[in-house]
């Protein structure tokens, strides 16, 4: 029986699905997540417990417990973890200062304008030096955003200085939160300002081996993405107009970065001239939106990672040949989630194959950009991608969300 590591946080989907199509295969599942060594395993999950902010340490507590056949990491900050226990134990896996830089929006950048790929005029901000003279050699309209938050956390626009100003203290507050002070990331000091690219936007999923990619899905986003937030709703595989410019840019990037081998997830733009690569991370794609993607046989995405992970060849596999896509449902406003009406009614809509709701009643719900999770995932199937995007909006169109406003805590 093969053994494979997965390198994940304490809780979420990912960790779930990967660890469930782990045992469908076969396969020994060796957990290793940030959490209180002395907890008596509070999860019941027998993971290994590692500190994500010393990952070197973490290392050697992980190596004692091989040895492995394979290694995945299902986040950002479990992909650098992973790299290194891959270079130690000899597993093939990008090296730790390839996935460093793909963690790192400024180092991205760096690589990607030495590479010759286009970039747009950027330059970070150490926090504690204030906003006012970085407002005042911004290229507006311009981007900022932190160097190491995901899915668009923090990413605000702004068009003059006034505008900058009171961007560059909102971040700064969501920067100075205990839940990522606790992260001990040096380049969560920073905020990168970027000159705000136009165009249409897309993701690219795809798996390394040796260098090469292997592209898996590429999806088109057709909600306009011009701010001030800049919230991802649907993604939709394959684009209803593909552009020949988006393989190429990503494999330069992944060049650039020095990404070798596992899964990536790439961020582009295109302005009809040239594709703008925004990201690529050296993790696949987040929470359940892994699920609109099937392949040979309906094999999941996790599954097919997997496999790649202990060896296996994966180049004959392709993705099912209809339509797919998902629309992570919007927190639209902050308050206490209650439930939601009209579901029944939502999953009758043609197309609709699966609706998750994975808010919580009670749980406190935030919007971007401070928040950091949605509603739930809606799942569509269809002979075309416009066929799809209607499925998913007349869903969404159905569900009815008790959304309480959040009582203010008085103190004497």
């Amino acid at each position: 029986m093969k053994r494979i590591l997965i390198v994940a946080a304490t809780t979420g989907y990912q960790t779930r699905m990967f660890a469930s199509a782990a045992r469908r295969l076969g396969l020994e599942v060796a957990l290793a997540t940030d959490r209180c060594h002395v907890l008596e395993d509070p999860w019941g999950d027998r993971a290994i417990p590692v500190r994500f902010d010393d990952p070197y340490a973490a290392a050697e507590t992980i190596a004692q417990a091989g040895p492995f056949d394979g290694i995945l990491a299902a986040a950002d900050r479990p992909a650098f973890l992973a790299a290194v226990v891959a270079e130690k134990l000899g597993l093939p896996y990008s090296s730790p200062a390839a996935v460093e830089a793909s963690r790192s929006k400024f180092l991205a950048r760096q690589r990607f304008l030495a590479a010759g790929l286009p970039v747009p005029q950027f330059f970070r901000v150490e926090i504690q030096q204030g906003p006012h003279d970085a407002a005042a050699q911004a290229p507006y309209p311009c981007v900022l955003k932190p160097l190491g938050l995901s899915a668009s956390r923090g990413v605000i626009r702004a068009d003059r200085p006034a505008g900058f100003i009171a961007a560059f203290r909102r971040i700064e507050a969501l920067l100075a939160r205990p839940e990522i002070q606790i992260q001990r990331e040096a380049h969560n000091r920073y905020i990168q300002v970027e000159s705000f690219i136009a165009g249409q936007e897309y993701a690219l999923e795809g798996v390394l081996t040796a260098g090469r990619l292997q592209t898996l899905a590429v999806f088109e986003k057709p909600d306009p993405l011009n701010g001030p937030f800049f919230e991802e709703t649907i993604y939709l595989t394959p684009p209803r107009a593909p552009r020949t410019t988006l393989v190429p840019a990503i494999e330069k990037a992944i060049r650039a970065l020095g990404l070798t081998h596992g899964p990536i997830h790439a961020e582009l733009r295109d302005d009809g001239r040239e594709a703008w690569v925004l990201e690529v991370a050296a993790r696949p794609i987040g929470g359940l939106c892994a699920k609109a993607l099937r392949f040979d046989g309906g094999m999941p995405l996790e599954e097919l990672l997997l496999r790649h992970a202990v060896g296996e060849d994966i180049s004959h596999i392709e993705r099912e040949s209809c339509s797919s896509g998902v629309m992570m449902i919007p927190i639209e406003r902050a308050g206490v989630y209650e439930g939601v009406d009209g579901l029944d009614s939502a999953l009758e809509t043609a197309g609709v194959g699966e609706i998750a709701i994975t808010a919580k009643v009670g749980q406190t719900l935030e919007p971007l950009p401070e928040g950091a999770s949605y509603l739930g995932f809606i799942f569509a199937r269809g002979n075309a991608p416009g066929d799809v995007e209607k499925s998913l909006r007349n869903a969404h169109a159905r569900l009815r969300f008790q959304i309480a406003a959040k009582l203010p805590v008085l103190t004497r």
